[in-house]
C-alpha cells in the first residue's frame, strides 16, 4: 500500500507543477513585445511537432497523447492571441 501512496503523492506534486506553470506561462505571454511572440509561436511549434514525433514512437498511453495535443492547442491559442491582440488594437509591436 506505501508504493500506492507514494504514486499518488507524486501524481499530486506533477498537478502541483502543471498548475504552477499554467499560471505562469499566461504572465510571461503578457509581457512579451510582438516580435517575440511571434518567434515563440514559431519556436512552440516546431518544439511540439519534434515531441509529438518522439511521443509517437514512443511506449505512452492515448490519455498522455491526448493531454499532450489539447495542451499544444491550448497554448498555441494563448501565444496566437496574444500575438494578434497589439495588431488588433492598433498597438504597435
Amino acid at each position: 500500500m506505501k508504493n500506492l501512496q507514494d504514486v499518488t503523492e507524486r501524481i499530486c506534486e506533477l498537478k502541483g507543477s502543471l498548475i504552477a506553470l499554467d499560471a505562469f506561462l499566461p504572465a510571461l505571454v503578457e509581457t512579451l513585445p510582438s516580435a517575440a511572440l511571434t518567434r515563440l509561436l514559431q519556436s512552440f511549434d516546431a518544439h511540439a511537432e519534434a515531441a509529438r514525433t518522439v511521443i509517437l514512437h514512443a511506449d505512452i498511453s492515448e490519455l498522455v497523447l491526448a493531454a499532450f495535443e489539447r495542451d499544444v492547442a491550448r497554448n498555441r491559442a494563448l501565444l496566437s492571441a496574444a500575438a494578434e491582440a497589439p495588431a488588433a488594437l492598433g498597438v504597435p509591436g
